[in-house]
């Protein structure tokens, strides 16, 4: 049978009355039954007229109403075809629906308890205002009678917008001699029940014995109080005049929504999105319940519902001392340490898991990125981090810390834990900013470090000049970077002159050794961008916003899920080169069939390419340099190989073998338990644990973050450049070279 075409019997019954039981339902009560079949073909005006008939009364006098099934609180009323398709959608699986006919004499009686919804509210002419007054010693002895539930409001439109509320909680107040637990709880109750009735109220008396609320409206007759019954907590309604008179729309309000309501509300929705964000919160409160809230309210009750989900933030700081000892107890040979300033506040945190430390000594190459990331969280604060590069060119992070603010001293501080931490020998090569205090911390801390300037970094001064020719000024200040022989470098120099006598002149002002593969002392593998600190932050920036002890926890699951998956990917590698390596020996030995070489001198070499390079295999070297620079043989190198027929691989870093690449994620990191911890503190002997930790004195504004003011530069007019020379200021046809 088809579902349109599917019968449920309605039992249509009348002549009874509602009665409040304790838990708030409604019970029908008395009455007679009759039963029609119905389906969703079924026009509402023959069903009123079969009612109509089978009750002997007048169909316009009447009222048709129903239960949603599961919500015996509720009761919708049947006005026309689209309210009887929606009652048997709503009792799809069952084979019958409870159906109560209200006579229209009962609905002008004026005798409910039920609070009046907005479109059942008459004039102050026409009010019919009973006012029930309960003694205490007798509240509890006097039923509440229910003759007509709540209507549905005559817009269909505002019923809608607002149906969540008015399912949840249109009988939160049920009327006099209803109870709740406390004060608390009957204020909680209040505040929905107005705002799925749309009005605004006022507290007349509000303590903790006793409160007397009124509509807001002028002249409204509305009001209840409530007070507290003796000798026990329990709260109960002693009086209620249940019957509006006022008029108008829907309050809009957000007054009455508190930010510890808003909390309750948004909570289960932020624990699945923690990037809910405050427009979009009060965007669904404004749909769902009809409040218009400010953006500072829906901030401040995202604030409160992180905290609740998340834990204090307070509390994190103070159990730092706790959660350090732990991450080394179950993690030996990690370091986690912090320091405080002499008024107890937080200052720093060091964090190195033992498996980070033991990969990037035995498997990395001595090559790390350093940078920074600012943190959201209710403290702020900064996120520095150190992270490696594998033999496959990917992220490997070896340490981090969080710090109040980021400067030259925490720099430094954070250079000395990390030399502590990886203990090495090796020679490492830092790819940095040149600010921050970094250009005189690393040569102070690391004897015989080399520092790399980070060339993304270096052309964010590349200011005061048009797009297009900071464009040019970027490719060319690349390309002589990466020159590897003195005269590409030269050449890029003076084409930069060309574009810019100012830009070239700050080039040169640079310290050559730190930026120039020319010059470059040390070995960084011709990675000359801090990407792998940009990967990372990218990596952990689900986490920014937590408390510290859950930030460190949050990277430490990541970095414990990239060991396991990495270990796992590496285990089915066939190759002697991890695959990125092996791809890029492959495109080098392409480069090699179109090569020729020359001439032999012992282990030298001539090979023939766009000019003539010298390959010595005995060295591993080429004029070129690229084979010194990568570690990988390069097309030269490649080509006396096949003429001598020499193993390519033999001549590999051992940097990028797979055997050496899973010696990287060979150690596991260990969970860290609980740190919830008793008030005694007797969890941990360590000396830490006696330390007190409060949160940082800098924290994050209220509402939303002030933007800064961006001051539009005039873009200068594109000037002419030559094809040829690449200079400014003409073009190839009045270019000098060309005479």
């Amino acid at each position: 049978m088809m579902e349109g075409e599917r019968k449920i019997i309605a039992i249509c019954m009348s002549g009874g009355g509602f009665v409040t039981s304790e838990d708030g339902t409604l019970i029908y009560s008395g009455g007679e039954a009759h039963a029609i079949d119905i389906d969703q073909n079924t026009a509402f005006d023959d069903f009123r007229a079969e009612i109509s008939e089978m009750w002997n009364c007048n169909n316009g006098a009447m009222s048709i109403k129903y239960f949603i099934p599961g919500n015996k609180r509720t009761l919708i009323t049947i006005s026309n075809d689209k309210d009887l398709k929606r009652m048997v959608s709503f009792h799809g699986n069952s084979m019958t629906a409870d159906v109560y006919v209200v006579p229209g004499e009962a609905a002008a009686q004026g005798g409910s308890i039920m609070p009046a919804s907005r479109s059942s509210r008459t004039t102050a002419s026409k009010a019919v205002v009973p006012v029930i007054d309960v003694p205490m010693d007798t509240a509890a002895d006097i039923p509440a009678i229910v003759d007509i539930p709540v209507d549905k409001p005559a817009d269909d439109t505002l019923y809608l917008k607002h149906h969540k509320a008015a399912k949840m909680w249109e009988n939160t107040i049920t009327g006099v001699n209803q109870r709740f637990n406390n004060a608390h709880e009957f204020r909680d109750a209040l505040r929905k029940f107005s705002i799925a009735h749309g009005f605004a109220y006022v507290l007349k008396k509000n303590d903790s014995h006793r409160v007397t609320v009124k509509c807001k409206a002028e002249g409204c007759p509305w009001r209840i109080h409530a007070s507290r019954l003796s000798t026990t907590q329990l709260f109960c309604i002693k009086r209620m005049t249940p019957t509006h008179t006022c008029e108008g729309s829907v309050v809009t309000s957000g007054y009455q929504a508190t930010t510890s309501w808003i909390a309750g509300i948004i909570k289960e929705k932020l624990r699945e999105s923690p990037n809910y964000k405050p427009k979009d919160i009060a965007d669904d409160l404004k749909r769902d319940y009809g409040i218009e809230l400010k953006y500072a309210q829906a901030w401040r009750g995202k604030e409160i519902a992180r905290e609740q989900l998340l834990g204090s933030y307070e509390d994190a700081y103070s159990q730092l001392p706790f959660f350090c000892d732990k991450i080394m107890e179950t993690n030996p040979g990690s370091l986690a340490t912090f320091t405080t300033k002499e008024d107890s506040s937080f200052h720093r945190l060091f964090v190195s898991f033992h498996a980070s430390v033991y990969g990037f000594n035995q498997a990395c190459r001595p090559l790390l990125f350093l940078d920074s990331t600012p943190l959201n969280s209710k403290y702020q604060g900064t996120l520095l981090h150190a992270t490696a590069a594998d033999g496959n060119d990917g992220i490997f992070p070896v340490a981090f810390a969080v710090v109040d603010v980021e400067d030259d001293d925490n720099w430094r501080w954070f250079l000395i834990q990390l030399k502590a931490a990886v203990s090495t020998s090796r020679a490492i090569t830092f790819v940095a900013d040149i600010k921050k205090g970094l250009r005189e911390s690393i040569p102070e801390v690391f004897e015989n470090g080399h520092h790399s300037y980070c060339l993304r970094y270096l052309t964010e001064n590349f200011k005061k000049v048009s797009h297009e020719v900071k464009r040019l000024l970027v490719s060319e200040f690349y390309v002589a970077a990466y020159a590897s022989s003195l005269e590409g470098f030269r050449k890029s120099i003076d084409t930069i002159r060309c574009i810019s006598p100012e830009a070239c002149n700050w080039v040169l002002s640079l310290k050559r050794e730190s930026w120039a593969n020319t010059y470059f002392e040390g070995a960084r593998y011709n990675h000359m961008q801090s990407n792998f600190a940009e990967s990372f932050y990218n990596w952990v920036s689900e986490a920014h916003e937590l408390p510290i002890t859950q930030l460190v926890d949050v990277i430490r699951v990541k970095i414990m899920e990239l060991i396991y998956t990495r270990r796992q990917e590496s285990s089915q590698w066939v190759d002697t080169l991890t695959p990125v390596m092996q791809e890029a020996l492959q495109k080098e030995s392409f480069k090699a069939q179109s090569l020729e070489v020359l001439f032999t001198s012992g282990p030298t070499f001539d090979v023939q390419g766009d000019c003539i390079y010298k390959v010595d295999v005995g060295h591993a070297c080429c004029t070129c340099k690229e084979w010194q620079i990568m570690g990988l043989p390069c097309s030269h190198a490649l080509a006396v190989f096949q003429l001598i027929n020499g193993d390519p691989y033999e001549y590999c870093s051992a940097w990028y073998k797979t055997e050496i690449y899973r010696s990287t994620y060979q150690e596991s990191i260990h969970p860290v338990p609980n740190i919830e911890r008793s008030a005694s503190g007797k969890d941990s002997d360590s000396a830490q644990e006696v330390v007190k930790v409060t949160p940082p004195p800098t924290r994050r504004l209220p509402g939303r973050p002030k933007m800064k003011r961006v001051v539009t530069q005039e873009l200068a007019k594109r000037q002419l450049q030559c094809s040829k020379c690449k200079c400014l200021g003409h073009n190839k046809t009045t270019c000098k070279e060309s005479l």
